[in-house]
């Protein structure tokens, strides 16, 4: 019986869970793309102060229950440049006071310059405001302590900002898994050569090793595995020696196909062959002595999409992330799609705004080796194995193709 879609996911997630990568530490500076090795906490209140969110005046809001009122304004705050004075038993008196500065002690909301007018040092305030209005509260972001990353996260900009904010100069992060690209198949040739008629270039290789830069991995490119039997035991061999080994073409029932039977010889405990899944159906997954492994189809979109699927995931947890399962948005239909039910179908697709709504449409393609439509496309169309007819205008998922 062929595995489901959600089947082979659950397995590879299953499988994988128990991973545990080494840490290891680096500058700030080094450490995008990798997965946080310990609970990051605040080291004091975020902001560490009441902050204006607007440039106005500063005031204490019993002040200014009933407006219009005349209020005294006795100094200024800025970014960087507080306010020392305190207005404590000081009635009617107020601070300017500019985007992003601390509140003066005393006060308690921000009137926008707007609704303000200024003659000399006096300044009417022309509408109320309540306490808290137009400003932050002090540790209302993160209080001192708060973990404000977690043990597990990949480190984006964003998250490489907070690091900075908190004073993380050296981050403690879980190593890279090094991942093995296997291409395979007397047909294939280095792109660098040109190609017999009967040929093609090795695009799966380069592919794959972008792909898992990409997923946060190391690639190791292997030479071309040829289809005989001691060449491929070889390469095989070389690519157990990686945290995960990826294995392009051979994995289907052909007379040619080497690499499931050779792997099986080699002690392989598989967890799956084929996938109901369309492109990719021939896909298989497990594990050789401490290694685990995917074999994919050698067709390049079938590559693509069961890297994308299975294999980033895979990635993650190798990584020390959490899992990380493929995302769908949704986009509405722009021509109708038919497809035989009983599969999971990811077609190349292009998905754009049309009428404030997102529109997605298949592009021209010519099926599983077409790396021309794959670059087409900004996401794939998924089609669900109940879906087979969609009308235009309907509801679809969407994967969205990483860059």
């Amino acid at each position: 019986m062929v595995t489901t879609f959600e089947q082979a996911l659950s397995l590879v997630r299953e499988k994988l869970s128990a991973a545990h990568p080494s840490e290891e530490s680096f500058p700030l500076e080094q450490v995008r793309g990798r997965v946080l090795a310990e609970d990051l906490v605040a080291d004091r209140d975020y902001p560490p102060f009441h902050r204006s969110t607007r440039d106005g005046y500063a005031v204490c809001s019993a002040d200014v229950v009933v407006a219009p009122v005349w209020l005294k304004c006795v100094g200024e705050a800025r970014a960087g440049r507080p306010y020392r004075g305190d207005l404590r038993g000081r009635a009617r008196c107020c601070v300017q006071i500019m985007t992003g500065a601390p509140l003066p002690e005393a006060t308690d909301a921000v009137v926008m310059i707007e609704h303000t007018r200024a003659e000399d040092d006096r300044v009417e305030v022309q509408r109320a405001v309540a306490a808290g209005e137009n400003v932050v509260r002090k540790g209302s972001e993160a209080p001192a302590g708060r973990v404000v990353l977690p043990r597990g996260r990949r480190l984006g900009a964003g998250e490489m900002g907070l690091l900075a904010l908190v004073g993380q100069a050296q981050v403690c992060v879980f190593r890279q898994p090094t991942v093995a690209v296997l291409p395979t198949g007397d047909e294939v040739v280095p792109m660098e050569q040109a190609p017999e008629w009967f040929q093609i270039r090795n695009s799966n290789s380069l592919a794959l090793a972008a792909q898992v830069a990409a997923a946060g991995g190391v690639p190791r490119r292997l030479e071309i595995a040829p289809d005989n039997a001691p060449a491929l035991r070889r390469l095989i061999e070389q690519g157990l020696e990686a945290d995960l080994l990826l294995v392009s073409g051979g994995v289907s029932v052909g007379k040619y196909d080497f690499v499931a039977p050779m792997l099986s010889e080699m002690g392989a405990e598989l967890y799956f062959q084929g996938v109901a899944i369309r492109p990719g159906k021939p896909l298989a997954f497990g594990r050789v002595r401490d290694t685990f492994f995917f074999g994919l189809p050698g067709n390049p979109v079938s590559t693509f999409v069961t890297f994308e699927l299975f294999v980033r995931p895979a990635i993650a947890l190798l990584s020390g992330a959490e899992f990380e399962c493929p995302v769908f948005l949704r986009a509405r239909l722009g021509k109708p799609v038919r497809q035989n039910a009983g599969l999971t179908a990811f077609m190349p697709a292009r998905a754009e705004v049309e009428s404030g709504d997102p529109v997605v449409n298949l592009v021209s393609w010519q099926g599983s080796g077409d790396l021309v439509g794959v670059a087409a496309a900004n996401c794939f169309l998924v089609v669900h194995p109940q879906q087979t007819e969609l009308a235009a205008g309907d509801w679809v998922d969407v994967l969205p193709k990483p860059a």
